[in-house]
């Protein structure tokens, strides 16, 4: 089967859930004996067009900010989904998996769809509705509905996550309805990364924005330090929040208690999950949240929050880690108590690890291959 992912930011030049699955998909998928094509910013140096990990890579336009203000830039995706025209309609392809969020290149593949008949299929990672106006005001009304549209426009939808399909079919048209192929993990691969020669306490793997909030988990480091004085929190990941949370480190104090690592090559984020006691992901908005069952692989319980558009909460239960609201009181509470409490930490453990093993990428790629056959 020929097919070609669609998304402006490619791994491992651009590092994130969403890359990470398509990076991974592809890669597996390639070496099935499938012809893997990846369309998206040149991110890399040299020719337009390279071969890596088995896929063939195809760099549509030069490097652009993602972020402007700290929110995804409209005119990156606009450039994008232009640029993406002609590279993408020069070959022939059995299925065009196009990731929905930034919406614009998905109207550039409905096009191609109906020039070459190829069967085009979104990938919701996200759905967002009424979160828009919480993310741009007034001017959310704008994204809601191309939101909207962008689901009308293809029978064929697949979503990461069992919340993400529940939002598609709240809107009422289905046709072939929503197929949910979840993210996943290379469990073997992880667990052959010994750990990092330096240990935490806790550790936060993303990308420093808003959405994320890191800085409700110092806020609750900061509680902790007077009870613990040499608790030790990893950061890892950088973004546009970076100088707000080096700001407040030094206004809490905690200077000495934080390491942020910037980004860091995939291996060296696992030896860090692994050397950690804690994984915390307090994000209010997580369309699946891969590094959750990574941190499951390496034995490390979880503690998330409950929040509307959280996915990584429905990961989570009592028996591998801890659910709280957003808010750095009950968060210090469970870090506390995962701590404290050998037993239940060791506990939680053992069980992080058994769950892990639904999420083997293996599994995942041959349900996909079977969906794709089913809508071709």
């Amino acid at each position: 089967m020929k097919i070609a992912f669609v998304y402006d930011a490619v791994y491992p030049w651009i590092k994130g859930g969403a890359e990470k699955r398509i990076f991974e998909m592809g890669k597996l998928l390639a070496e099935k004996g499938n012809d893997v094509h990846l369309f998206g910013i040149k991110w890399w140096d040299g020719d337009n067009i390279i071969e890596y990990e088995g896929m063939t890579l195809h760099g549509v336009c030069g490097k652009q900010d993602l972020y402007i203000n700290g929110k995804r830039s409209i005119r990156e995706a606009l450039i994008f989904s232009v640029k993406l025209f002609l590279p993408l309609n020069k070959e022939k392809f059995d299925i065009i998996d196009v990731s929905v969020f930034p919406y614009f290149s998905c109207f550039t593949v409905k096009v191609i769809s109906l020039l070459r008949r190829t069967t085009a299929v979104l990938t919701w990672h996200e759905f967002w509705g009424d979160y828009w106006y919480e993310y741009m005001g007034k001017k959310g009304f704008f994204g809601k509905n191309i939101e909207k549209l962008v689901y009308l426009i293809s029978p064929n939808n697949i979503a990461v996550s069992e919340m993400t399909k529940n939002y598609l079919e709240s809107l009422g048209y289905k046709r072939n309805g929503v197929k949910v192929v979840s993210n996943g993990i290379n469990i073997g691969y992880i667990e052959s990364i010994p750990p990092f020669n330096e240990e935490y306490d806790v550790l936060f793997a993303g990308r420093m924005i808003k959405e994320k909030h890191v800085d409700v988990l110092l806020k609750s480091i900061a509680e902790l330090k007077d009870r613990i004085p040499y608790i030790r929190l990893c950061i890892i990941g950088d973004g546009p929040e970076r100088d707000d949370l080096t700001a407040l480190i030094e206004a809490l104090d905690i200077a000495d208690n934080i390491t942020m690592t910037g980004f860091l090559e995939y291996d060296e984020v696992i030896a860090r999950i692994k050397a950690s006691k804690i994984f915390v992901l307090p994000s209010s908005r997580e369309g699946f949240g891969i590094v959750v069952i990574e941190a499951f692989t390496c034995e490390t319980p979880v503690i998330t929050v409950k929040e509307e558009r959280n996915a990584s909460q429905y990961l989570v239960d009592e028996t591998c880690g801890i659910l709280t609201e957003l808010n750095e009181g009950q968060i210090t509470e469970a870090i506390e108590k995962l701590l404290n409490d050998d037993k239940i930490h060791l506990e939680m453990s053992e069980n992080a690890a058994l769950k892990s093993k639904d999420y083997d990428w293996d599994s995942i790629v041959i349900k996909y291959l079977q969906i794709c056959e089913e809508l071709m």
